[in-house]
Parts: structure tokens; C-alpha cells; sequence
């Protein structure tokens, strides 16, 4: 079935809106300082838009894949528009929030952008290696940067929810934004989700515990959000763990082996029914040569066995199907 050639530009189009919604973050931000200094409604949409980028961008990816549109602009148009939206805005937004009167704010903001454009020409040049290891596609190289920029602005989100604590403090803020930064340009392996195996007795209670997640979301967004953010963090030092494993074992490098022994460990196949033989006939019911022939003499019209030079005595074609 062919495309139409005017779905070929959805892919495109995906990633200019998360560009869109990346510098919209920066426009509220700025509303915001318009109003009094207390958690309001302008902070949140801002670090909402840097989420909805978030999400836009784990969609052009998958799309332009399914509608075989993949191209050099499009893979470069994404490199900016993450740029811009996990990178830029991010630290923009949170210099305008806690760091503007802070002494080193602004320089941890550029460092933060600076760490974020590390990241994503370290991924992009990683692209373009002819010979990549085999067990490299499994794991993304430091934190990827929406999940950066999300883990950004934790403290904002946690101060619109919760009003002033530590997390708004100027220094811890300072300090997060640097340790984040210095996440996605170090070597931590963090696991591709494309990559996650769930196991199939699991597989009907994680979508229900998906739809709770997604419920819960609509009335404790920052919550959740801080949960989930919680648990990606917690998972590091088991992906730096499951990398040394794999590398250690080559047969873990091909996903139809790994698929082939999670099969053999942990699920039973059924079998297909042991059919007796029958004479002439193999066990899927298929007909065999002749093992006998017969041969009339010339003289006499009897008819003789051909020689066996098996053994086989002639009780095979006589046997009978109990």
C-alpha cells in the first residue's frame, strides 16, 4: 500500500511542534516574573510544555520510520529542536525562576546547555559509526536530554506543588542543574525502552498498572511526574550493571538469542502429538518410497522380492495401524 505523499511530512511536523512547545516554556516563564514571587499557574504550564516537547519528540522518531521518511533534514531538524527545548529552555526557564539573583546562576545555566549540546553531538556522531558494538544498541549513553530536562526542573515543579522547602533553595538548585548536566555528558548507561523486556505473565498487570499511573497523573501530576523521574534515576546503577553483563557474554548480544533463551527458561511450548508410523507413510503423513517391488520372472510368471540390502524383513508393509 502507498503512502501518500502528504503524510510523509507528519514526521517533520511532530518534531516542529516540540520546538514550538520549547520556546513557548520560555515565553510563560517570563509571565510569570511579570507576577508576584509565589508558585502560580504560568511556572507550571512552562514546565509543562517542556514535558509536552518531551513526549513529541519520542513520536517523530517511530513515525518517520513507519512511513519510510527518513531524511538528513529531518535527523537534523530533531539535533536543533532537542537543542532547543531540552537544552535552551530548560535553562532559561530555571535561571528565570531561582537563579537570576543567584552569584554563579547564570554560569550553570550555560553549563547545563553546554552539557546538553555534548550530548546530543555525541549521539549524533555515534549515528554515523559503520562498525558500532553489538550490544551498544541497547543503552543510551548518559541520560538522554528530555529526561534531563525533566529532571531540570524537578525543583520548580516541586515548589509550585509544595510551596518553599530545600528543593527551592538557590544552591541546591545551583547544585541539581550542574549534577544533571554532568549526567548526560558522562559514560552511564541508561536502558532504551524499545530494548525492555517484559515477561508475559507480567505483561497484563503492567498495563493496569499503567492506566492507574495515567489516572493518578490527572490529579497529582507533579507527583507522578517526581515518581517516575524517582524510579529512572534509581534504575542507573542497574543499567551500568546489566551492560557489564552483556558485554561479558556474547550470546546476549543478538535480540533473537536473548529472545531465544528467555523462551527456553521461562515458557513451556507445547509439542506437537507423537503419531505412531504407518507402514509406507513418515509421521507427518507424507508417503514414502516403495522398500518392496515386486518382479515377475521371465520364465514362470512368479514374482520374487527384490533384495534387501538393509535386513529389512518384509513385516514392515504388514504392519497395521493400532
Amino acid at each position: 500500500m502507498a503512502i501518500p505523499p502528504g503524510v510523509r511530512f507528519l514526521p517533520n511536523a511532530i518534531t516542529v511542534l516540540a520546538l514550538c512547545a520549547g520556546l513557548s516554556s520560555i515565553a510563560f516563564a517570563h509571565r510569570a516574573t511579570l507576577e508576584p514571587a509565589q508558585p502560580n499557574s504560568q511556572w507550571f504550564l512552562a514546565a509543562a510544555l517542556i514535558a509536552t516537547a518531551a513526549v513529541l519528540d519520542s513520536l517523530d522518531g517511530p513515525a518517520a520510520r513507519m512511513l519510510h521518511s527518513t531524511s538528513r533534514i529531518g535527523a537534523e531538524l530533531d539535533s536543533f529542536s532537542d537543542l532547543v527545548s531540552f537544552g535552551i529552555a530548560p535553562a532559561v526557564v530555571m535561571y528565570l525562576w531561582k537563579l537570576d539573583m543567584h552569584p554563579v546562576g547564570w554560569a550553570i545555566c550555560l553549563v547545563y546547555a553546554v552539557c546538553t549540546t555534548l550530548r546530543l553531538a555525541r549521539f549524533n556522531s555515534a549515528l554515523d559509526d559503520d562498525n558500532p558494538k553489538p550490544w551498544s544498541k541497547m543503552f543510551f549513553t548518559g541520560v538522554p536530554s528530555p529526561a534531563g530536562a525533566l529532571l531540570a526542573v524537578q525543583p520548580m515543579l516541586l515548589w509550585w506543588q509544595f510551596g518553599e522547602g530545600w528543593w527551592s533553595n538557590q544552591w541546591v538548585t545551583a547544585s541539581w542543574m550542574l549534577f544533571i548536566g554532568i549526567l548526560m555528558i558522562s559514560r552511564m548507561p541508561s536502558i532504551a525502552l524499545k530494548y525492555v523486556y517484559i515477561p508475559s505473565p507480567l505483561v497484563l498487570p503492567s498495563l493496569v498498572g499503567l492506566v492507574i499511573g495515567v489516572a493518578l497523573a490527572f490529579y497529582q501530576p507533579v507527583v507522578m511526574l517526581g515518581l517516575g523521574l524517582l524510579v529512572y534515576l534509581a534504575h542507573l546503577p542497574y543499567a551500568w550493571w546489566k551492560r557489564q553483563r552483556v558485554r561479558r557474554n556474547p550470546e546476549l548480544w543478538s535480540a533473537d538469542r536473548r529472545r531465544r533463551i528467555r523462551a527456553r527458561s521461562t515458557r513451556l511450548r507445547p509439542r506437537m502429538p507423537q503419531r505412531r508410523r504407518v507402514a509406507g507413510r513418515a509421521r507427518d503423513g507424507r508417503r514414502l518410497p516403495e522398500l518392496q517391488y515386486r518382479q515377475r520372472q521371465r520364465t514362470g510368471g512368479q514374482q520374487t522380492p527384490a533384495p534387501n540390502p538393509s535386513g529389512t524383513s518384509r513385516r514392515l508393509g504388514r504392519r497395521r495401524l493400532r
